[in-house]
């Protein structure tokens, strides 16, 4: 796997050197060293799962064939384009949420003489995939696939605006939060371009050292598992503290609400859930009548299932 991810960090360099010298582009000495520093910062740092899935998914496909130096690249190519769309959603979506940290790290807008700029950034970054797949998979039957695929980001976008605008809903009524509203947000933020399950969790119970981001679900009024499950399980006083705690930027308001999670045992609450998931995926990972998609899904499930960052 190491030798994997270093062949895989290997073609991000080889891509990365490709869109700093595009000929679409007349770039200066500033623009480029802009550009590197932007890339550089916001798409390798992270674990790489959806990228690395790529190939494995590849490999697992072909019943585990040796695959091709020339493979390896489009594969990794491939890989590194959901990756493009991850930091591309993750920088505006940091913004939109006022963060503080990603990936162990100060979000991009924070970092001096960024701020605003990073707007921009980001529709660089979502402008970069067609130029990758434009060099090195047109003319391939699957070019017009791949440009539908990465162009239908409609559902994410719209997983975003529910993820937002629902908090003005919840400022008025923390009970109108639901298991099936918060399955809709999840579905549709990230469950498109690759899996879900409650991240919302680890935002709340993750060491910010282990998860590299601050949480901010509480602070944010975030329509998130926890919130929803804590309203399912308070009482009459707990669901009132709720009320009273939840959406408040103060760290007083905060530890109340963390500490209703810890008393309702939400931990052993999602532990249990977790574990019942699993069950449930693989039954139906086994039904399906390809064993290389099974191992296909099974490889992804692996990479989530009790995930800790």
């Amino acid at each position: 796997m190491s030798d994997l991810k270093s062949k895989f960090l290997e073609v991000y360099s080889a891509l990365k050197s490709e869109l700093l010298h595009d000929p679409a582009f007349e770039f200066t000495d500033v623009s480029r060293q802009w550009v590197e520093r932007m890339l550089d910062y916001n798409v390798p740092g992270g674990k790489l799962n959806r990228g690395l899935s790529v190939i494995d998914s590849y490999q697992l496909l072909k019943d585990g064939k040796e695959l091709t130096d020339e493979e390896i690249f489009l594969a990794s190519a491939l890989g590194w384009c959901i990756e493009w769309l991850q930091a591309y959603f993750l920088v505006l979506d940091d913004i939109m949420d006022n963060s503080q940290t990603r990936r162990g790290q100060p979000c991009w807008y924070r970092l001096p003489k960024v701020g605003m700029i990073a707007v921009n950034d980001g529709i660089v970054l979502r402008n970069h995939i067609p130029r990758i797949l434009k060099k090195h998979f047109r003319g391939k039957p699957c070019y017009v696939d791949l440009l539908d695929l990465f162009n239908e980001s409609f559902q994410t976008a719209c997983g975003q605006m529910i993820d937002l605008i629902t908090t003005l809903e919840g400022e008025k009524d923390l009970s109108k939060y639901s298991i099936p509203l918060h399955h809709r947000i999840v579905q549709y933020k990230t469950a498109y371009y690759s899996f879900y399950l409650p991240d919302d969790y680890l935002d709340c119970f993750g060491h910010p050292d282990v998860i590299g981001k601050i949480g901010t679900d509480i602070e944010d009024y975030k329509c998130s598992w926890l919130v929803v499950k804590a309203m399912e399980l308070s009482n009459e006083e707990q669901k009132k503290l709720l009320h009273e705690n939840y959406g408040k930027e103060d760290p007083t308001s905060v530890a109340k609400v963390k500490e209703l999670y810890n008393t309702l045992n939400l931990q052993g609450v999602f532990e249990e859930y977790e574990s019942k998931s699993y069950e449930k995926l693989i039954s139906s990972i086994e039904a399906h009548p390809s064993k290389a998609v099974q191992a296909v899904l099974k490889s992804f499930l692996a990479k989530i299932y009790k995930r800790q960052k």
